[in-house]
């Protein structure tokens, strides 16, 4: 199916009723004095406004209610812009913010900003884990009761399971998930043994050349394996938006995801769209 062929389709549907968090959205302004240090100009797909206007008009329709927030600029203040925004936006739950763990002032800014309760955990990626402050901030965030997401896909579950068995107070959360390759049984077996582990499956859709691949049983290969590992209660969805219209529309996810968690059965479709984010998050305000 085609990206016009699939949009024209979704148009015609009926508004489901609210059922979704989407736990993995950006939001930025190009507009502002100082600018943004992503994406970049050239990014004729991204560099635009991206606010909560446009994500209530795409996600509403899908039945999504609240988002969580994920920075990913690397400059300080951006993490107080989206407090400020969430502030007025009812739809933001929660914010995970971006600090640097080897930065001088880490633990000030961390204590600065979890003053707000929606500021819930920060995100980290592979040159961070390197860093050997990086265990002081752990364990900072742990005893105030905030998350970790790590950016980096599949690639990143070996020190996701090392970091969630050295701080088992901490909720950690391996985002871009699933994987396309198959787990080491070893590892598999040492994540189902770390319940404060999740996986976030977020930025799903595939492309064969120009068509967007909406058959869930094309997925089911690469979602069995994380129910399998992770339980129904360790798996938690997000969009990725703006950065997954580079792959397809907002809605093609749930073309994909809603049948796919409704044949698995059980409590396995509200936990994986609903329940996990907030127990994950543990936002201060539920969606409306």
């Amino acid at each position: 199916m085609r990206r016009r062929e699939f949009l024209a389709g979704w148009a015609v549907l009926p508004p489901p009723a609210a059922f979704a968090i989407d736990s993995h959205v950006h939001f930025y302004d190009p507009r502002r004095p100082e600018g943004v240090p992503w994406p970049p100009r050239e990014d004729s797909l991204l560099y635009r406004p991206v606010l909560p206007p446009e994500m209530k008009s795409l996600a509403r329709p899908c039945g999504v209610s609240g988002v969580i927030v994920i920075e990913a600029s690397p400059w300080i203040e951006d993490n107080q812009w989206l407090l400020d925004l969430a502030s007025a936006e009812p739809i933001i739950l929660a914010i995970v913010g971006h600090l640097n763990p080897a930065a001088p002032d880490f633990a000030s800014h961390l204590r600065r900003f979890a003053a707000n309760p929606l500021f819930r955990g920060i995100r980290l990626g592979h040159a961070a884990l390197s860093s050997p402050h990086t265990p002081a901030a752990l364990r900072q965030l742990a005893s105030m009761g905030l998350s970790l997401d790590l950016l980096g896909g599949a690639s990143m579950l070996p020190d996701a399971e090392r970091i969630a068995c050295d701080f088992p107070q901490l909720s950690v959360i391996v985002d871009h998930m699933p994987f396309d390759e198959p787990m080491p049984p070893e590892l598999r077996r040492r994540i189902r043994a770390r319940p404060n582990l999740y996986s976030k499956i977020s930025h799903l859709p595939r492309r064969r050349d120009a068509d967007i691949i909406l058959d869930p049983a094309f997925y089911r290969p690469l979602l069995d394996p994380l129910i399998d590992t992770f339980g129904e209660t360790r798996v938690v969805y997000g969009s990725n938006w703006p950065v997954s219209d580079r792959a397809a529309p907002y809605a093609a996810a749930f073309e994909i995801l809603v049948p796919y968690f409704r044949g698995v059965g059980g409590a396995a479709f509200k936990s994986f769209f609903h329940d996990n984010a907030v127990r994950f998050y543990r936002p201060p305000r539920l969606a409306a």
